[in-house]
């Protein structure tokens, strides 16, 4: 009789640590859950990652998400075991705010920024007094003013925190440009109702726009390219692994060459 009910304690042990261990990912489980907001990244996923992963016995499932919340909670929680949808800062800020344990896994090719007109054809051809709508947001903003100074349209103040430059840290504006700060989401309409418009490249993708049809796109930092995130628990699993090899790999590279054009490389890719 006690014989019998030790073994009853074992398994109901056994069966209430596997309950309390239930959405963490076993060593050999093949079986992936990856989100991603709808648009050029979940497409990146279809298209370039997922078919790599498939190749190495992994059945995955791509969920869908609609904001830039829900990734990162669904995440947390364990419902998903990695995302793609967010830059290395706008993670950072997350992390700080909400005090999660995520981490980048590996930066992908990003949609960079653009400066698009149907007024002009090239860079040189911007005319005196042009304007110019850009981001209203700190982030976007510096960005649209690093890809004018790259262009050298103006200058910015060298001793300026360059992730946070500003219109007040322009030293020299050779067209005297005119800039007219509004929303991000805005700025694909703004094309046709000013001169210029600096155009994150997700808003572009979101319109319909040719990221090739600019007249100068943004070389990035990596920081503002877009990672896969993980758990930080999960950085060393396999299945992250697997994730890096198949970014890495030549057949990744193939795709974002043929299906991904105008995207920048990160870093590591050049």
């Amino acid at each position: 009789m006690k014989k019998f009910l030790l073994v009853v304690l074992v398994l109901v042990l056994g069966t209430a640590l596997a309950a309390c261990g239930g959405k963490e990912k076993a060593s050999d489980d093949k079986s992936l859950k990856i989100g991603a907001t709808a648009g050029p990244y979940s497409d990146m996923l279809k298209k370039a990652i997922i078919p790599g992963l498939e190749e190495k016995g992994y059945k995955v499932e791509l969920i869908e998400f609609s904001d830039y919340i829900q990734p990162n909670n669904a995440l947390a929680s364990g419902d998903i075991d990695a995302n793609l949808f967010q830059n290395t800062t706008y993670l950072e800020n997350v992390v700080k705010e909400t005090k999660e344990e995520l981490s980048p896994l590996i930066i992908v090719p990003t949609a960079p920024m653009g400066i698009y007109s149907n007024k002009f054809k090239t860079i040189e051809a911007i005319e005196d007094g042009a304007k110019i709508t850009l981001p209203n947001d700190p982030v976007n903003g510096a960005r649209a003013l690093l890809v004018l100074q790259d262009e050298g349209l103006i200058e910015l103040d060298p001793n300026a925190e360059v992730l946070k430059v500003s219109e007040k840290d322009v030293t020299m504006n050779k067209k005297n440009l005119v800039f007219q700060p509004i929303e991000a989401g805005q700025l694909p309409r703004s094309v046709d109702g000013t001169d210029l418009a600096a155009v994150p490249g997700n808003f572009a993708l979101a319109a319909s726009m040719n990221l090739l049809d600019a007249l100068a796109l943004e070389d990035m930092l990596d920081i503002y390219r877009n990672v896969v995130a993980v758990k930080t628990e999960n950085i060393e699993k396999q299945f992250a692994k697997d994730i890096i090899e198949v970014v890495e790999s030549a057949e990744f590279e193939k795709v974002i060459d043929s299906d991904f054009e105008g995207f920048g490389k990160p870093a590591w890719m050049k």
